[in-house]
């Protein structure tokens, strides 16, 4: 996905059929099982699953050019990493501008391999980023346990 692209409900032409783009949607995630990459891009488009429209569309045509693009690339699981658990938590405060709820993520490793990972935004509407923080590292620390 391009940075800082900012997609909305309203803007653009809403979709003749709405199940090509949820089909799209349907297979691109499925594949952010073996390609973390594109979580982020594909919890984007998941949010306009009701009522897409033409731009929601042309971005998820592109992601399908990026992922033709590197076929090739993927989770990989050595037989020689030792196992020590590594989590790592982000969080972007007021992600999506029209609700102002965050977004957090995490991702957990056991050796080198990744076995966890999650994008989401979050219930309620932080107050100030050290709230966002305390939600970010609950929610990883939860998945962990």
């Amino acid at each position: 996905m391009e940075p800082n692209l900012k997609l909305s409900e309203d803007e653009g032409e809403v979709l003749e059929d709405p199940l090509v783009y949820r089909r799209i949607i349907g297979n691109l995630q499925y594949l952010t099982i073996t390609r973390p990459d594109l979580s982020y891009s594909v919890n984007k488009l998941c949010q306009f699953l009701i009522a897409p429209r033409l731009p929601h569309l042309k971005v998820a045509q592109r992601l399908l050019q990026y992922v033709k693009t590197c076929l090739a690339q993927g989770l990989l699981f050595p037989a020689s990493s030792e196992v020590k658990m590594r989590a790592y938590t982000d969080l972007y405060w007021e992600a999506c501008q029209e609700t102002r709820r965050s977004t957090s993520s995490f991702c957990i490793f056991l050796g080198s391999s990744l076995i966890s990972s999650k994008s989401k935004k979050q219930h309620t509407v932080s107050r100030s980023s050290a709230e966002v923080e305390y939600r970010a590292t609950t929610n990883t620390t939860c998945e962990i346990v």
